[in-house]
Order: structure tokens, then C-alpha cells, then sequence
């Protein structure tokens, strides 16, 4: 499950995927990662939910900075009202989630991964030296369905208050 981006923030945010990302592995848009694993047995109650969820605001979020993955970059995004949903969305598939979503998301968007430290640490200093901290937009909650390289989507609910 994902936060997706207003449309000129995911515009911004995939430009720098496409500058910095390896081409062959950049099958994705920008998103940011909500959960990583939601069972499908929970599907329906899920995007019951996220109907329910995507009526009221958007949430309002920042870039907070840039940070180092090791072998990649990733843009900050600071959001108390996104995380504010993920713990909603948590405590009811409490049971349902796996260790790596049983905690509070580190919320960002990947630009660069799975590249020699070297050069990630280059990219860090290009994209640190340019990246203006400013408000994002976050439009959508968004599901998937993984499916091996590009993921599909199961259903998207789009912030209407």
C-alpha cells in the first residue's frame, strides 16, 4: 500500500528517479511505502477502509531533507497526518502485518537504489545541494498487487475532502 504524490510533486519526483535510478530497475513511479505486505484475505475490508480514510483532507506533508540508503538516496517526506492513517490502518490489521510493517514508516520516496555506494553518495550531495524543503502534496491512498516487476494496481482512493 502507498501514498501516491499531487500530480507536479510526482512530476518533480520522477524526474529524479529517471536522472538517478538504474533504468533497468526503475519499473515504478515515485510512491512512498505505507505497508510493504497486506494479505489478500484483507482486500476488501481494506479498501472499505481506505474509502472511508480518502473522504476527509489531504494530508499535509514536507520535504524534510535527503537521506543516504546506503547504496541509494531517498527524499524525506514528514507527514504527522500520514502516519496518523498508517497507525489507523495499522491497529485494525494489527494481526495482519508483518514485522517490516508493524512499526511506524520512515516516510520517503526512493530516487536512487541498488547502485555502488560511490556514486550514491555523489547523488546525495547533488540532490542535498538542490532540494528546496517545501510543502508536498500527497493526492491518494493507493493498493497493489506485486507481481514480480511492475506492480499493479488493485485500487486507488484519491483525498476528496
Amino acid at each position: 500500500m502507498t501514498a501516491e504524490l499531487g500530480k507536479a510533486d510526482q512530476g518533480w519526483a520522477d524526474a529524479l528517479r529517471r536522472k538517478h535510478y538504474p533504468a533497468e530497475r526503475n519499473q515504478l513511479p515515485a510512491h512512498l511505502i505505507l505497508f510493504h505486505h497486506l494479505p489478500p484475505s484483507i482486500e476488501g475490508e481494506l479498501r472499505g477502509m481506505l474509502t472511508g480514510l480518502s473522504a476527509g483532507p489531504k494530508p499535509s506533508a514536507t520535504i524534510a531533507g535527503a537521506y543516504s540508503l546506503g547504496s541509494g538516496v531517498a527524499i524525506a517526506i514528514s507527514s504527522p497526518d500520514l502516519l496518523a492513517i498508517w497507525a489507523e490502518i495499522a491497529a485494525r490489521f494489527e494481526r495482519h502485518l508483518i514485522p517490516q510493517d508493524s512499526h511506524s514508516p520512515r516516510l520517503h520516496v526512493t530516487i536512487q537504489n541498488k547502485v555502488e555506494p560511490a556514486l550514491a553518495r555523489g547523488t546525495l550531495a547533488e540532490v542535498e545541494a538542490s532540494l528546496v524543503r517545501r510543502p508536498v502534496e500527497i493526492a491518494a491512498l493507493a493498493c497493489w498487487r506485486y507481481r514480480g516487476g511492475p506492480w499493479s494496481l488493485i485500487s486507488r482512493h484519491a483525498f476528496r475532502g
